[in-house]
């Protein structure tokens, strides 16, 4: 590795329930607003379940604020372009109740 140069890693995988598969286009579905509400609302539950065992933990609650910031971004716009999309989406989510 050269001076300068970050190597990154992800250790967090996605679990994205079966039933919800089906709302994106396709498998490797990454960039459209669905995608990107699943993935969120999928770091949304894992930060949810670190919380529990650190609640002291700040500097990922101010993370979990910005990403929950950015899913209600998404999910405004999804409601204003394609409003059945929007409802198949929260129900399946159980988001918005």
């Amino acid at each position: 590795m050269k001076f300068g140069e970050l190597k990154i890693k992800s250790k967090l995988s996605i679990k994205v329930d079966p039933k919800i598969k089906k709302l994106l286009k396709h498998d490797k579905d990454t960039g459209s607003s669905e995608a990107q509400i699943v993935a969120l609302t999928s770091r949304i539950n894992q930060l949810n379940e670190h919380f529990k065992s650190h609640r002291h933990d700040q500097t990922s609650r101010r993370g979990l604020i910005n990403i929950v910031g950015k899913r209600a971004k998404l999910l405004k716009y999804l409601r204003s372009n394609d409003n059945e999309k929007y409802l198949e989406l929260t129900k399946a989510l159980n988001i918005r109740k």
